[in-house]
């Protein structure tokens, strides 16, 4: 499909043990045996064969190498690859791309190798997404999630919608072309069948947010009033000394972010100024910002002081994040309790609660798991899960179509109005899939991926 051979390096920028340059094209070979000399014999095919790469004068080798030949059309590409691995140098890496260059091949474009690899029909466009959520997954769930979806795992239930669809299709029109057959086609049972695919692509279309927020964290926003031990629950969280902790009100003005990880579920954690009455401007603006991250964030962590009777200020503060997601923390159990729950009224009987102590330790593994169970969904293993915008918007499309079809048997129209609205589906999965190909998506998800894959 592509008459031009490419030339990149395929691993990180910097120094490092190993380097690898890859190219891919009908030259690909030619290119690389005048770039680098076999120790003996001729190159086979898909074996690592010792040599050294050859310099652009009479000044001998610049290093030793492995070059591993795969023919086309057993490649990542289904074209001919050479993979070139030497010693992790920028300099020598630069310069066997150079030579291969001036010997004919052209630089990649990101992510030219997966897409010839898609374009050759390899991969479809959902496990080339998956390819570059892999390489940038910042989880282990996400890389099980994304190597799965690489194998095909999301691209299977899509194709199984898409079966459903023709299915359902086809028995309407050959009720409509064949009506005097009695093949046993109702409506009843058409609408039956719309529902199913219906409620497989709203299952879809509702793992998205837990998917988003494998590959950008939730965000929680530690809340509280002043002193409550937020920073120290901050730094016990993180395992490090991130906030200044100090013994007077006030400390934290601003706010801070800091990544957290539970159980392979990325979370991106806040630790805000402390709620109350501001002493100075600062502190006042600090206060208003921290609200506004709050009001943002998927969920409050809403600390209270242990040591402290329970007064109005913590009642109000309740309310105000009523409507959030909330872990109500007791902080400083290693202190005479003075905190009574009762006293915050019945909007606290339906909110889980954890004591711990983030100075001394305590319960803090309890935390985390509680954490992990109220903000991570329960689809948040599905290896089929939604992971990009693109993909939502198509299956909300398909399933405003699907709906559209479903009651227009409901109301009594005729099946050509509903089988005229499930023809505009199989081209949404077409673009779904990649097998319709848009050129201004193709430079979209392609220009995202690293040089080199």
């Amino acid at each position: 499909m592509f008459e031009d051979t490419i030339i990149a390096i395929s691993t990180p920028p910097g120094q490092g043990g190993l380097g690898i340059v890859r190219l891919s094209g009908k030259r690909a070979l030619a290119v690389a045996k005048k770039v680098f000399k076999p120790k003996k014999g001729a190159v086979p095919i898909g074996k690592p064969v010792f040599g050294v790469i050859r310099g652009s004068n009479a000044d001998g080798p610049l290093d030793e190498a492995f070059l591993t030949y795969f023919k086309a059309p057993r490649s990542y590409t289904r074209e001919d690859v050479v993979e070139i691995s030497c010693h992790g140098s920028p300099i020598v890496l630069e310069e066997i791309v150079r030579l291969g260059v001036k010997l004919g091949a052209r630089h990649a474009h990101p992510g030219e190798f997966t897409l010839r690899a898609h374009l050759n029909g390899r991969l479809d466009i959902i496990q080339a997404e998956a390819v570059n959520d892999l390489i940038r997954a910042v989880s282990l769930t996400q890389v099980r999630i994304s190597f799965r979806q690489l194998g095909g795992s999301l691209s299977r239930r899509i194709g199984s919608i898409r079966e459903k669809i023709v299915h359902v299709l086809s028995r309407i029109e050959a009720g409509i072309e064949f009506p005097e057959e009695n093949l046993g086609i109702t409506r009843e049972g058409t609408t039956r069948e719309l529902k199913s695919v219906i409620v497989d692509i709203k299952e879809l279309i509702a793992g998205y947010d837990a998917g988003r927020s494998l590959v950008e964290g939730t965000t929680l926003a530690i809340a509280g009033r002043t002193n409550v031990g937020k920073s120290t629950l901050f730094n016990a969280l993180l395992g490090q000394e991130r906030a200044i902790v100090t013994p007077y009100p006030g400390t934290t003005r601003d706010f801070l972010r800091e990544r957290l990880v539970i159980r392979g579920a990325v979370f991106n954690l806040v630790d805000m100024a402390g709620l109350g009455r501001p002493a100075h401007p600062v502190e006042r603006e600090g206060m208003r910002r921290g609200e506004q991250l709050a009001g943002e964030a998927a969920g409050v962590l809403l600390v209270f002081d242990g040591s402290r009777p329970a007064g109005r200020e913590d009642t109000r503060l309740l309310e105000r994040f009523r409507n959030h997601h909330i872990i109500i923390i007791i902080n400083k159990i290693d202190l005479q309790r003075k905190f009574d729950r009762a006293m915050l009224g019945h909007p606290a009987d339906d909110i889980p609660v954890v004591e711990i102590s983030a100075l001394k330790g305590l319960n803090l593994d309890v935390l985390k798991k509680r954490i992990h169970r109220l903000f991570v969904s329960s689809s948040g293993g599905r290896e089929d899960m939604v992971l990009h915008s693109r993909q939502k918007i198509i299956l909300e499309e398909m399933l405003g179509v699907l709906e559209a079809a479903r009651s227009a048997f409901l109301e009594g129209h005729s099946e050509e109005v509903g089988a005229e609205e499930l023809h505009k589906a199989i081209p949404m999965i077409g673009r779904l899939t990649g097998e319709i190909k848009v050129r201004e998506v193709l430079d979209d998800i392609f220009s995202r991926f690293c040089v080199g894959k």
